[in-house]
């Protein structure tokens, strides 16, 4: 791969976080790409149903060119799907914003994800 090529995400693992607050939920969707050790989010949905019509932009292939949109229900087929408390989703950010680390990233997948919709 070329430098321009390695600069590219191309998402391997995507993952819709629902936290439950005591009013009402809130969603969040992360893509994260290993092998590059990158990672993305959109948040802000209070509802799944507008998170499912969000068009996500995303790279068809490393050497391609063309970037385009995609809704977010394609997606949502494969997706995690983490129901965190608010103390798990201050970890989660944390873990966003911190070094990639595959071992950490694994791990809390591991931990959150037995909670499958």
């Amino acid at each position: 791969m070329n430098r321009r090529q390695r600069q590219k995400m191309i998402p391997s693992t995507w993952i819709i976080a629902i936290k439950q607050t005591q009013a009402r939920k809130y969603y969040a969707l992360y893509a994260i790409d290993w092998k590059r050790g990158a990672r993305l989010s959109w948040e802000g949905w209070n509802s799944l149903a507008d998170l499912l019509k969000f068009h996500i932009p995303i790279k068809r292939k490393t050497g391609g060119t063309k970037t385009t949109s995609q809704p977010a229900a394609k997606i949502a087929k494969k997706a995690l799907y983490l129901h965190l408390d608010e103390t798990q989703f201050g970890e989660l950010e944390q873990l966003f914003y911190q070094p990639f680390s595959k071992k950490q990233w694994r791990s809390f997948i591991d931990v959150h994800s037995n909670n499958h919709m």
